[in-house]
């Protein structure tokens, strides 16, 4: 009888070894999905003002700047911000790709600071489709930047990447790069 016990306890250690590995394994291949940097965390007040700028769109896809800022907002709300205003969309923006104006950047910063804001959330969304090939993967690129309104400098910066699984929405995944990016100012 023990030794029956002694090769069941032995197999159910091995069992739970090679499932630990696969769950290793299976945590290091889910994590090639993603790359994201981030600089140290401004100190920012959960009631300053933030004015979400116009995110660039640096892609053939339609107005992925508008959904980046879309969900950005979204999480920073969720993070219990409570004074965010949005840059309002212009008759510019409804056209389906973004015109190369070197001074809207500006423009959206003059806003904020017309509006009081204490920091502007602005960045560029550097890819957001679906890959070309069998399993269409999509694919999320994103760059955010914390400014300083008052001052115009950068006090905070993120960038990062992110691939999914056939199945998933772009939309999906870039909430999750997102939600990565921007988890710094969720302290």
């Amino acid at each position: 009888m023990d030794h029956n016990r002694n090769i069941r306890v032995r197999a159910a250690a091995a069992l739970a070894s090679v499932s630990a590995s696969a769950v290793a394994l299976m945590a290091l291949t889910l994590a090639g999905c993603a790359v994201v940097d981030r600089s140290a965390p401004p100190a920012i007040a959960k009631s300053d003002s933030v004015a979400i700028l116009p995110i660039a769109n640096n892609t053939e896809t339609p107005q992925a700047g508008q959904r980046a800022a879309s969900i950005a907002q979204s999480l920073l709300a969720s993070y219990g911000y409570t004074n965010l205003s949005r840059y309002p969309a212009s008759a510019d923006d409804e056209t389906l790709f973004d015109a190369a104006r070197p001074d809207a950047q500006q423009n959206a910063l003059n806003w904020a600071r017309q509006q009081n804001a204490r920091y502007a959330l602005s960045g560029a969304v550097n890819e957001w489709r679906y890959k070309v090939g069998v399993d269409g993967e999509p694919a999320v690129g994103l760059t955010f930047d914390v400014i300083d309104v008052q001052t115009g400098k950068v006090v905070w910066t993120g960038t990062g990447s992110r691939t999914g699984w056939s199945r998933d929405a772009v939309s999906g995944v870039a909430q999750k790069l997102e939600r990565d990016l921007l988890k710094p100012l969720a302290q």
